[in-house]
């Protein structure tokens, strides 16, 4: 399914049913199949929303609106498009700093929050030559391979997750791979998350590289009033596809208090 937006057109993959509908934002280079493994422990019993960042996956790439308000915009409108009348947003990394603002924005039918080894509202500084690796990062698949191998991950992805993240890293569009590491990432929210009026789950990777659980106790869960971290243990940055069984009972888990 495709929603247009006011800025492009959003894919949306739907699964499921139930009162409650779970949103999932994916990660800087992930689409909305990075969630397919937790959402097939989920969608029994819950409505399964996940969409495309504009640049990524099948979504539209327009030129230029790569902003944090941008991706918040769509990710608000898709979900006014399909109006669930009870929701809670769950996003990863990239998607868990749209999120943040998202929710501070406090719309209607929002029940929780669930931030997945998420970039915290705050800027995240990199040297020069730190943000020119990470811009390079999906440029080839050897790139994508070395981040993947020494960054993204814990343990070994299975040959068909691997593959996956290989094609939607090469498949984002060139403005979209840029926008986040030298532009969306330096973006502050902090203020912005100060409004947010829902339950806060933070699920962290035990050995994250990318938004260590440090950097989350420190960062974020300060700004996030009742905010509960959960460690997944000897996970990394790619939760979603490590570990996806656990972090599909820990988000569960979560949500039956709603």
């Amino acid at each position: 399914m495709h929603i247009q937006t006011s800025g492009t057109t959003i894919h949306v993959k739907q699964q499921g049913d139930g009162d409650l509908a779970l949103v999932f934002l994916h990660y800087w280079g992930g689409s909305s199949r990075t969630w397919d493994g937790v959402a097939c422990e989920l969608k029994r019993r819950y409505r399964i929303i996940a969409t495309d960042h504009r640049g990524w996956g099948e979504s539209g790439a327009p030129e230029h609106g790569y902003a944090l308000a941008d991706l918040a915009n769509d990710a608000e409108e898709v979900i006014e498009a399909l109006s669930p009348s009870r929701y809670v947003v769950v996003g990863h990394s990239m998607g868990g700093k749209v999120a943040q603002l998202l929710a501070s924005r406090r719309p209607a039918g929002l029940q929780g929050l669930v931030l997945v080894a998420p970039s915290p509202p705050s800027p995240m500084a990199l040297a020069d030559e730190q943000r020119a690796a990470m811009t390079a990062a999906y440029d080839s698949r050897e790139s994508i391979e070395w981040v993947l191998d020494h960054v993204l991950t814990a343990k070994p992805l299975a040959p068909e997750l691997r593959e996956q993240v290989i094609a939607d890293s090469l498949r984002g569009a060139p403005q979209a791979k840029a926008a986040w590491p030298n532009a969306a990432m330096l973006e502050d929210i902090t203020a912005n998350v100060a409004s947010i009026d829902v339950p806060v789950l933070v699920i962290a990777g035990e050995r994250d590289q990318v938004d260590r659980v440090e950097t989350l106790q420190h960062e974020l869960l300060p700004r996030l009033h009742g905010a509960r971290l959960h460690v997944l243990p000897d996970t990394g940055h790619l939760s979603p596809l490590e570990a996806p069984y656990e972090l599909a009972s820990v988000i569960e888990a979560f949500v039956r208090e709603r």
